[in-house]
């Protein structure tokens, strides 16, 4: 059936692919365009519609890539901007769409600009970066922290100032309140836009703007919570807790009122453009959809990850929540992980079952309402991966971490088991295309960026998964399949069914179509029974246990532990 209500970026299933360790198409151990454009057959088998890159700008690589140094361009160990063309080419001709990540607050103490900007403080690009005179004790302007330790001012000895850094001192904030600025940028997006991307994904948006009064912050967290809250899987009231407390530490450095202004100025600017080219915010805050149609086009859904295990009631209360507050014309945007936070059959598992907990969540997550976006590599099952040495990690907020824990009086074990369960390298590893050296991500021999995770000779990797029916790679590609053939979960709106704790159950109902889909999953390692107060009758259009084609009886319906089943109700 033929969607005519729904734009693309509402139907489609995105994927995020970490340029650095998705495909080594050169052997050199780091991911490029040329492994990426040999896997995108691979993409398009899995029903991937659009892909979201991680940066793959040119950057010194303190912070793996956020620290741009050049927006129009690719970095060398990527490829060429030709590289690039050829991959955008060949990515639209199979019907899939391409976003970039789009870096707005910093740029890299490398870019030129910045490299004019700290030359003099009569530069012309001096008012370009957030420059201020010491405080009169000749400290820092005032107690404002780096997200990732410390202040978040360094001084500059050849001009006498302190320049301001939200992140890394490598990655100094732009100046957004300067009419140039905002040219500049606009002018790449421009350049991405004319060469065909279909959007961008934005990275750090509250950051933009700082209150120009500058006042002191009145936060408690010290550095190592701030990192703790920022980085690590915690149980949801805990999470929430941590979260607070680090949003009123950063409330003069993050959220200004500015930022909605700017969004709205950005998507005037994609506007122009035809193929529905699109936004996506990295923030939670539902105010960045504006009216529900000026400012962002999507919002992630992070409180849905925002803790340690996924339950029946914790679902149904963040769409309660998300969903009602949404304005008119807005689209959910749901996902259960990225290149920041742990793998999700790492994050929710209970050291059990933690493969059938992860093909329940992705089953969730491909089928509430909103565009899903998956992380390369969920779809085959890949976890985390603790590194062993400090030599090995890559995160540059991870070896901070290391530091102010033996600061803290940590013994150099306790800093290294600290840094490596926090640091984003556990979810970055190379992708595992196969049970062979390296996994296949690059040939035998070569030392790959980050260690590969062991566990692809587990049968983790797409070689031998490609093969199997019931392996989680098939298990991804039949929910896919399903979800786009199936208006109700594409387009439907959601309802849920019942208050049970052991399972989750909702409709989608499709107005257009008139189709209904019960989704029901089982959380729980035991069977249950269910009355659920729908149809009398349904049939199976998935399930993990094999009961596709058959008819069911919701409300007399026996559910096996960590069971998926999705029905389109009769009548």
């Amino acid at each position: 059936m033929m969607n005519k209500t729904k734009r693309w970026w509402q139907t489609a299933v995105f994927y995020q692919i970490y340029p650095r360790s998705f495909a080594d198409g050169n052997g050199d151990g780091i991911g490029d365009f040329t492994g990426m454009i040999a896997k995108l057959d691979y993409l398009q088998s899995l029903g991937i519609g659009a892909v979201w890159l991680s940066p793959h700008y040119p950057s010194p690589n303190v912070d793996c890539g956020y620290d741009i140094s050049d927006y129009t361009n690719v970095a060398p160990e990527y490829g060429t901007l030709e590289d690039f063309k050829r991959f955008l080419q060949e990515a639209h001709a199979r019907g899939i769409r391409v976003l970039l990540d789009l870096v707005l607050n910093h740029t890299s103490d490398q870019h030129p600009w910045f490299v004019e900007s700290r030359s003099s403080r009569d530069n012309p690009k001096r008012d370009w970066y957030i420059w201020h005179d010491p405080a009169p004790d000749g400290g820092p302007p005032n107690n404002w922290w780096s997200v990732f330790g410390g202040s978040a001012w360094e001084f500059d000895a050849r001009t006498g100032q302190y320049y301001y850094h939200f992140f890394f001192k490598e990655q100094p904030d732009l100046n957004w309140r300067n009419p140039a600025v905002k040219q500049a940028m606009w002018d790449a997006v421009r350049f991405w836009l004319d060469m065909g991307v279909d959007g961008f994904r934005l990275d750090a948006i509250g950051t933009i703007y700082e209150d120009p009064t500058m006042p002191n912050h009145q936060g408690t967290l010290s550095q190592l919570e701030v990192l703790r809250a920022w980085r690590e899987n915690l149980p949801a009231e805990q999470m929430q807790q941590l979260t607070n407390a680090m949003m009123e530490t950063f409330r003069y450095q993050f959220g200004q009122p500015e930022v909605h202004d700017l969004m709205k100025e950005l998507r005037a600017l994609l506007d122009t453009y035809a193929g529905d080219r699109v936004l996506i915010g990295e923030d939670d805050d539902i105010a960045y959809y504006g009216n529900g149609d000026d400012e962002l086009h999507l919002v992630f859904n992070f409180p849905l990850m925002r803790t340690n295990r996924i339950t029946p009631a914790f679902v149904r209360a963040n769409q309660a929540e998300r969903l009602s507050k949404l304005p008119p014309g807005a689209w959910p945007c749901n996902t259960l992980n990225n290149h920041d936070v742990s793998r999700m059959r790492t994050a929710f598992g209970d050291g059990e079952h933690d493969l059938s907990i992860a093909r329940v969540n992705a089953a969730l997550v491909l089928t509430l309402k909103g565009t899903p976006v998956l992380y390369n590599g969920e779809e085959i099952g890949m976890t985390d991966l603790i590194l062993s040495r400090l030599d090995q990690l890559r995160d540059n907020q991870a070896i901070n971490a290391y530091h102010a824990a033996i600061a803290d009086g940590a013994t150099p074990e306790q800093a290294l088991a600290l840094a490596a369960r926090i640091s984003r390298d556990r979810c970055r590893t190379p992708m595992q295309w196969a049970n062979a050296p390296n996994a296949g991500f690059s040939p035998a021999g070569v030392e790959t960026w980050l260690p590969v995770n062991p566990n692809y000779a587990e049968g983790i990797n797409v070689a031998e998964q490609e093969h199997d029916p019931d392996s989680m790679l098939n298990y991804y590609r039949r929910l896919i399949r399903v979800r786009q053939r199936t208006p109700a979960l594409y387009q439907g709106e959601y309802a849920p069914v019942d208050e049970a704790e052991e399972y989750l159950a909702f409709t989608r109902r499709d107005e257009e179509s008139g189709q209904t889909c019960l989704v029901v999953l089982n959380m729980s390692p035991e069977p249950v029974a269910t009355s659920l107060p729908v149809a009398d009758r349904a049939r199976c259009i998935f399930s993990s246990h094999g009961r596709e084609g058959r008819g069911i009886a919701p409300r007399h319906l026996h559910l096996a532990p960590f069971e998926v089943l999705i029905a389109e109700l009769e009548g």
